[in-house]
């Protein structure tokens, strides 16, 4: 099938905001990759566009030359791919055997007194932990999980902080071949009950609390309630973050210890790696539970492994003595995508906290203090600092930094004028996408080519990813939906609790059948570049953290003076705001007081991040035929979008009421 071109007549090309010299592709990763690749297989690869095509034609080779050229230690396998006429069914290394923390915790180039973690937590605390000493906390956390009955396949629940605790615990929990997954402390315990209940872990490690803005949240009533409620844990291991003599919690139901008892009677001895398939589970992350309870997505050690070493070592150029930074919290993907930058033997710099304290420029005295070479963060925060005419350029050295990564919602293209202008003109800003579905990127940088004002960079290598229409064909500079035509190594093993993969094939496949639909609106451009729009469905996603309206709807139904919701995410500002509309109690009237004891709730219940930023009265809600609220039709209706089908409607009528409305003008 040809790929339609979207533009008879194309625009004229415009100059590139960023230009790769000739010196600098020369020292690139990314470069000597592709020359191998040109060498070993007596091809000609004149450009980004040839290796990316080699890639996605030759996925035996590519993938086995990734884990040659990144050093991925484990036994291969002989056999690199085998196809299926399913991507469910296609496998990635069937006879491989590794381990992912033995992986991210050989270092061959970096010596064992060097910085393997930096850590900030706001104004309060700083750490640092060498490699040596982080191998010898795993080693002994290692130990003492053992010693609390963890094997391969049991999960462990962690409600923690990003911290460097967290990432020995995770480390650890890998090297057994147990299954980790983690929940931010500002989750209420709804929330984390939503997300743990379902994958019934044995163990919980969580944080006494934590800090935002300067202010202590101390989160040990929330865990009581939370142990509570998980019937299957056996131990709780409380790390003392805001109180170091923090040891007690209430729980009737599992053992509870202070994390450094717990440790005590461990000392420091060669780590024991399980040796594992390539596809055994490492990591589930939640979906967003926009239709109920958050699906449970388990990630394989290999995959997940393998395309966060191409990711930061192709796409980023990370390499050995490297410091890298995401602003990001244990419930992101960014997170586990972060961690695996010690595969780099690259130096892992964490924050923990408020970006904007105890100054809005804290980042950057991060940047400089640490020498750091990678900043990630959200095109929001980006966003923030344009707003408030931030010159970063005018105060900070920068001089370390190569590389700004951005993510979480589409980066506009006069954001990438205030990087240029005010932050580092010489600096490689990576705009990149991809999300929880699959621990990783479809679209990111390649710091080998051109950079054009407003685009991310390239689909990423082994990612055949193309625009479709509504009917089902590629097209290009025409916008459409994001597809990924072929398997990859990164896509979920399976969904936890789905042992037909019903809801898996529901998540992905149910639009265009054995092709991967990511969700996303988008276009390819004239540069090969990647433009993304938002998301297609009805899935919040406001400064790129994915939240389902099923979770705001489980905290306002409990409120009696809220008779009804629907919640939509409009499009504002280049990002997207939580809109929440109420249908009250009879006699009752929405006003000032009520509206911040729905926030209330909201924020206890979820999160901070779930808190709507308007709330506003309507006496309908649309629903379709079957009794289902129609949340696309309202935001459809809101954004001035004509709806399409409104026969589906029991009550098309009710879609006047989100029309105009002036409260929600930009």
């Amino acid at each position: 099938m040809g790929v339609r071109q979207g533009k008879v007549k194309p625009e004229p090309a415009k100059p590139p905001i960023w230009e790769c010299s000739v010196e600098q592709r020369v020292s690139l990763n990314i470069s000597r990759f592709r020359e191998q690749i040109a060498s070993e297989y007596a091809i000609t690869i004149d450009s980004y566009q040839d290796l990316h095509a080699w890639s996605i034609n030759n996925f035996g080779e590519f993938w086995s030359e990734i884990w040659d050229f990144c050093g991925v230690v484990g036994d291969k396998g002989s056999v690199y791919f085998e196809p299926n006429d399913s991507m469910l069914a296609a496998k990635f290394f069937p006879q491989a055997r590794l381990n992912f923390a033995e992986n991210l915790l050989t270092n061959k180039h970096i010596k064992e007194s060097s910085d393997a973690l930096v850590f900030w937590g706001e104004d309060r605390v700083k750490s640092k932990l060498s490699w040596q000493e982080l191998r010898t906390d795993v080693s002994r956390m290692a130990q003492a999980l053992r010693g609390s009955g963890l094997v391969a396949g049991d999960r462990v629940a962690a409600y923690m902080p990003n911290i460097p605790e967290t990432i020995v615990a995770m480390l650890a929990v890998s090297s057994i071949g147990a299954i980790w997954s983690s929940c931010s402390p500002d989750f209420g315990v709804q929330g984390v009950l939503d997300r743990f209940g379902q994958i019934e872990p044995k163990i919980l490690i969580a944080a006494d609390g934590y800090f935002y803005a300067g202010k202590e949240i101390n989160n040990v009533e929330k865990i009581d309630e939370i142990v509570e409620q998980l019937p299957t844990l056996e131990q709780v291991v409380l790390v003392p973050y805001l109180h170091s003599n923090t040891v007690h919690i209430n729980s009737k139901r599992a053992k509870r210890t202070h994390y450094q008892d717990y440790l005590e009677n461990y000392k420091s001895t060669v780590i024991e790696f399980e040796q594992l398939p390539f596809d055994h589970p490492l990591f589930i992350l939640f979906s967003s539970g926009t239709t109920g309870a958050p699906k449970c997505i388990v990630h394989g050690a290999g995959g997940t492994l393998l395309q966060h070493l191409k990711e930061h070592q192709l796409h980023n150029d990370v390499k050995p003595g490297d410091r890298v930074f995401y602003f990001t919290t244990c419930t992101w993907m960014m997170w586990n995508w972060l961690v695996s930058g010690l595969a780099a033997e690259a130096t892992l710099l964490l924050y923990d906290g408020n970006p904007f304290y105890p100054n809005p420029t804290v980042l950057f005295d991060y940047a400089d203090a640490e020498s750091m070479t990678h900043f990630g963060t959200s095109a929001k925060y980006i966003d923030a600092l344009k707003n408030e005419k931030l010159n970063i350029a005018e105060t900070f050295d920068l001089s370390s930094v190569r590389v700004m990564n951005s993510t979480g919602s589409p980066l506009l293209a006069e954001s990438f004028d205030y990087v240029y202008e005010f932050i580092k003109p010489s600096i490689y800003l990576a705009s990149i996408s991809g999300g929880t579905d699959i621990v990783s990127c479809f679209v990111l940088g390649d710091p080998s080519s051109d950079l054009y004002r407003g685009e991310i960079a390239c689909s990423g290598l082994g990612m055949a990813v193309e625009i479709w229409n509504n009917e089902g064909e590629p097209v290009r500079e025409e916008k459409g939906e994001l597809v990924c035509v072929k398997a990859f190594p990164s896509m979920p093993v399976y969904f936890w609790g789905d042992p037909d993969n019903e809801k898996y094939e529901a998540a992905y496949f149910e639009r265009y059948g054995d092709v991967w639909a990511q969700g996303d609106y988008a276009e390819i451009t004239q540069n090969n570049g990647l433009i993304i729009y938002g998301r297609s469905d009805a899935t919040l996603n406001p400064g790129g953290v994915r939240i389902g309206t099923a979770e705001i709807y489980r905290q306002v139904d409990t409120m009696d003076e809220v008779q009804e919701s629907i919640v939509i995410g409009q499009s504002y500002s280049g990002d997207v705001r939580i809109v929440l509309f109420v249908v009250m109690a009879h006699g009752v009237d929405l006003n000032e007081d009520l509206i911040a004891q729905i926030k209330a709730k909201i924020r206890a219940g979820a999160s901070p991040r779930h808190v709507p930023a308007i709330i506003l009265q309507v006496d309908d809600i649309p629903r379709t035929k079957s009794g289902k609220i129609s949340e696309l039709a309202v935001r459809d209706t809101v954004e001035g979008r004509k709806i399409k089908n409104t026969t589906a409607l029991a009550n098309p009528e009710a879609l006047e009421a989100y029309k105009n409305l002036k409260e929600l003008e930009s």
